[in-house]
C-alpha cells in the first residue's frame, strides 16, 4: 500500500487587500504570545512580580531576534555577509534593492542570544540565580521552536530531503514535482512533545527545586530532536568536505552534551 504524497502550495500569507500578514511572522507572533501567557503562569506560582515579566518579555524578543540573525550570518552565510555587512541587520538586498525581511535565522543564535540576555536579567531585574529563569524559559522556548517550524513549513523552506517514494510533501513553490520528507514538521511535533515533558515535570514534580535540571532536559533533549532530524534535511548550505554530520548537527553536540552536564549536576543536589 502506497501512501499518496500531499502537493504544498500555500500562500505566504493572509491577504487583507492593504497588507498581507505572512504566516512565517504569525507563527513568531503566537510564539511570543503563548509563551507570556504561559509565563505569567509561572511566575504566579513562583510568586515574582509580574513588572518584572514584562521586562523578560522584551529582553527575550530583542535577543532571539538579534541572536538568530546573527546566527545565520557567522554559523551557515559567512561567505555573502562578509561582502555585505550593511545587509547583517536590515530587512533588505542592496544589490538590486529589494525588501527580504529577516530571510535568515538560526536557532543556535537564538540559544546563545537567548542565555546572554537572561543572564542580565536574572543579575540586574530578577534577582536570582541565571539559572532560576533558565529553568523555566526553557519551557515555553520549546514551544516557540514548534510554532517557528510551522512557519518554516507555511513558507515551503528547510526541507527534507526526497524520499524516493511517493510518501512526503511535494514542495510546489519551489517548482518541484516529487515528494520530500516534511521536516518541518518532523522537528515542530517533536519541539512540542519536549514541550509538554517541561510542563509537566513543572507542574507534577519536584524537579524545579533541582536547579538546572529543566535547563538541562531541554537542552539535551530539544537539541537531539534536532540533530536527528537533520539526516533527513537539506543541507542549507554548501557543506565543507564530505563530512559525516552537517553544520546544524555539529553545532547540537556540544549543546546535548551541556544539557546532560547540568541534568547531572542537578541530580546531585541535595534537596
Amino acid at each position: 500500500m502506497q501512501v499518496l504524497s500531499i502537493n504544498w502550495n500555500p500562500s505566504l500569507g493572509i491577504d487583507l487587500g492593504f497588507f498581507t500578514i505572512r504566516y512565517y511572522s504569525l507563527m513568531f507572533v503566537l510564539a511570543f504570545g503563548v509563551g507570556l501567557r504561559l509565563m505569567k503562569k509561572i511566575y504566579i506560582k513562583d510568586q515574582i512580580s509580574l513588572e518584572k515579566l514584562d521586562k523578560l518579555f522584551m529582553y527575550t524578543v530583542l535577543a532571539t531576534i538579534l541572536g538568530a540573525r546573527l546566527g545565520h550570518v557567522f554559523f551557515y552565510d559567512w561567505a555573502y555577509f562578509q561582502n555585505h555587512l550593511a545587509e547583517i541587520l536590515l530587512p533588505v538586498k542592496f544589490s538590486p534593492f529589494r525588501f527580504t525581511g529577516f530571510a535568515g535565522l538560526a536557532s543556535h543564535g537564538a540559544a546563545i542570544g537567548i542565555v546572554t540576555a537572561l543572564y542580565v536579567y536574572s543579575k540586574n531585574i530578577l534577582k536570582k540565580p541565571l539559572l532560576f529563569i533558565l529553568d523555566r524559559l526553557g519551557i515555553v522556548v520549546a514551544l516557540a521552536g514548534f510554532f517557528i517550524r510551522i512557519g518554516n513549513l507555511m513558507n515551503s523552506e528547510i526541507v527534507g530531503k526526497p524520499t524516493g517514494t511517493n510518501y512526503g510533501f511535494v514542495f510546489q513553490q519551489l517548482g518541484e514535482d516529487f515528494p520530500r520528507h516534511p521536516t518541518q514538521l518532523y522537528e515542530a511535533f517533536g519541539y512540542l512533545i519536549v514541550f509538554v515533558l517541561l510542563w509537566k515535570m513543572y507542574w507534577d514534580t519536584n524537579k524545579k527545586k533541582q536547579p538546572g535540571y529543566l535547563f538541562g532536559f531541554f537542552f539535551a533533549s530539544l537539541w537531539s530532536v534536532r540533530f536527528a532530524v537533520e539526516f533527513l534535511k537539506e543541507a542549507q548550505i554548501d557543506e565543507r568536505g564530505a563530512w559525516l554530520l552537517n553544520t546544524g548537527q555539529l553545532l547540537s553536540i556540544p549543546l546535548i552534551f551541556i544539557g546532560a552536564y547540568f541534568m547531572r549536576k542537578a541530580k546531585q543536589t541535595k534537596q
